[in-house]
């Protein structure tokens, strides 16, 4: 049988070892799926519910795997509706490669049905390689260049071919001018710095006192070197949200999340060191960093492009965050003074004990900051976990303790709502034999999270472990977006935006053949948890959680403060049940006291 165009981008993806490509069918790319027919269904096409949970799918996909994540769109509204994943990838630095349909080239430029122009659509979003093919000689190099950038710049590309080309037969690029040939090796690789600039680097951090370090994403792979230079130099360890999983948080001198959804002790770690070493973190929000001159600060990241941002950098070192540490260690000085190191221990058992504590309180009917704090001791060992964007993600923060060997993501940078329930899936298909949990606000699961449960129920039989958890927090409320208008604007709760339909979803799931729990009391908690975790397939636990709990900063500024008592002075429907759950908070912080499972406490909490 004559090789058409489609039949060799599969056979070609094939080769690059892609098994999974998630998607959803248009005419556009009819030619790809009668040529994933002849293919029998290799690699796999996954259809989610809509394109951008394709892309979402290809992100978690990706950043669960180390692999590439291919996502699949016909043209005009389809290749549209990829953006939001694709940015997602884009802002958080993920290797994906969206492949997209266009109408026939005899049609282009006449104003056809879908017709769009994908090169100014897609330009900013897959500006490291945007390519549309026109000839079948320009495969295999087109195809071949988008995985590589992919990897090499961990971002997202996109292929482009029109629905005619699709069909052609395809011809190899000839040895011949103005043919480009391809390969497709891709060998692994190290960079490090020079070794001027990593004596700079040593000298800077042998100075230091107290030290602090944070890191990020980029440090993945680098976990014992972290560890390491962290106990050489007596230094604290904060995470940004994308490195949550980089270290677990059983080691005493790790302070757990930094930013407004941080902890205290990763607060007092940046306010308190005169030495700030960066390691694989674009964190964004420098006002949590130390006082600009207040600290030396060293920062490593394998791109050049995105170094010496958000803090003024004493020493920029570029390279791979393994290698660097390893040529970096032999230069620096044990500290023998342990007291900053022991004053970091001892402020992260306190800061524990908080969580605890304010776990603990009781709400009305569920305080959603005890869901997270009963989940976490819960989860398997190789647990994989997402969250979604918005007041959950703030328990996910605080109250999720990771553990060496789990796994766990969010939308980092995009902040986009909606990509808990898609990127579980998507780690599903990279780790069929792990459990994954996603954690997620009713707005995120009314937004496409529901749709999602239907992608999630038709292919849980191909999981050797069916498991997958996810839990939701049903306030009712656009919660996150609530208490920002209250604590940045001033503004009470205004309720035509804010307020939400109260949807069963776990009679949703139920509907679906999934197992659906819905949990009304503290004492429920940890029992539906359990059950989840060990259900055949599938499971969705819905928690009624109290909107009025506070996801209270590490420290909250005075125009902060005074922002939120205007907007309760304004008229806040809310506003008893702020006040009182926010004291209760705060003396949580203030009192200790001994141990109390939620939902057991004193008549007078």
């Amino acid at each position: 049988m004559t090789e058409t165009v489609a039949d060799h981008i599969l056979a070609r993806l094939r080769q690059w070892e892609v098994t999974d490509v998630f998607g959803y069918p248009g005419d556009g790319i009819n030619g790809l799926l009668a040529a994933w027919g002849r293919a029998d269904n290799q690699p796999r096409f996954i259809q989610a519910r809509h394109e951008e949970m394709a892309a979402f799918q290809a992100v978690g996909y990706a950043k669960f795997s180390g692999r590439v994540g291919v996502c699949a769109a016909t043209s005009g509204p389809g290749a549209i509706h990829l953006l939001n994943g694709l940015y997602d990838a884009k802002l958080d630095h993920v290797p994906v490669v969206a492949i997209v349909g266009q109408t026939h080239r005899s049609a282009m430029g006449g104003s056809y049905q879908q017709e769009v122009d994908l090169h100014t659509l897609f330009k900013d979003v897959a500006s490291d390689f945007l390519e549309t093919v026109t000839v079948p000689e320009q495969l295999p190099n087109v195809l071949d260049r988008a995985i590589r950038t992919a990897y090499a710049r961990r971002a997202p590309t996109a292929v482009i071919i029109p629905a005619d080309v699709q069909d052609l037969t395809y011809t190899p690029p000839s040895h011949a001018f103005k043919m480009v040939p391809s390969s497709i090796d891709r060998s692994g690789w190290e960079s490090a710095p020079s070794d001027e600039s990593l004596e700079r680097a040593a000298d800077v951090l042998n100075a230091g006192t107290r030290t602090a370090v944070l890191v990020g994403q980029g440090a993945a792979g680098a976990q014992a070197e972290v560890i390491e230079v962290a106990d050489t130099l007596g230094a604290g360890i904060a995470k940004a949200l994308l490195g949550m999983d980089v270290l677990p948080d059983e080691l005493p001198n790790v302070t757990g999340p930094i930013g407004l959804l941080g902890s205290r002790p990763s607060y007092e770690l940046m306010r308190d060191c005169d030495t700030l070493l960066t390691i694989g973190s674009s964190f964004p929000y420098s006002q949590f960093l130390p006082d600009f001159g207040d600290a030396r600060a060293v920062q490593i990241d394998i791109d050049p492009h995105m170094i010496g941002m958000r803090y003024p950098y004493e020493v920029n070192l570029v390279g791979d965050a393994a290698a660097t540490l390893r040529k970096l260690l032999p230069l620096l000085h044990r500290n023998k003074d342990r007291a900053w190191h022991d004053s970091i221990c001892a402020s992260v058992t306190r800061w524990k004990d908080v969580t605890r504590r304010r776990a603990e309180t009781s709400a009305d009917p569920v305080n959603p900051e005890y869901v997270a704090h009963a989940l976490s001791p819960l989860l398997p060992d190789n647990t994989i976990l997402t969250a979604d964007s918005g007041s959950a993600t703030n328990w996910y923060a605080r109250h999720i303790r990771f553990r060496d060997g789990i796994r766990g993501s969010l939308s980092g940078t995009l902040a986009t709502m909606g990509c808990a329930v898609p990127y579980a899936i998507g780690a599903k298909f990279a780790h069929p034999d792990r459990p994954v949990v996603a954690l997620v606000g009713d707005g995120a699961m009314q937004m496409n999270g529901m749709a999602e449960l239907i992608t999630a129920a038709r292919y849980s039989d191909d999981w050797d472990d069916p498991r997958l958890v996810i839990g939701v927090f049903n306030n009712r409320d656009l919660n996150q977006v609530t208490w920002e208008m209250r604590a940045m604007g001033g503004a009470p709760q205004f309720t035509p935006s804010q307020t939400l339909p109260d949807v069963s979803y776990a009679a949703f799931a139920a509907q679906l053949g999934l197992t659906g729990i819905r949990v009304e009391k503290p004492d429920d908690v940890e029992p539906a948890w359990r059950e989840a975790l060990t259900a055949p397939g599938p499971a969705v636990v819905e928690f009624i959680t109290d909107p009025s709990v506070p996801p209270i900063p590490p420290h909250a500024t005075w125009e902060q403060m005074e922002a939120t008592a205007k907007s309760l002075i304004k008229g806040d429907p809310e506003r008893k049940g702020v006040v009182k759950q926010g004291l209760k908070a705060k003396v949580r912080e203030l009192v200790t006291g001994p141990h109390r499972p939620a939902g057991k406490e004193r008549p007078d909490r």
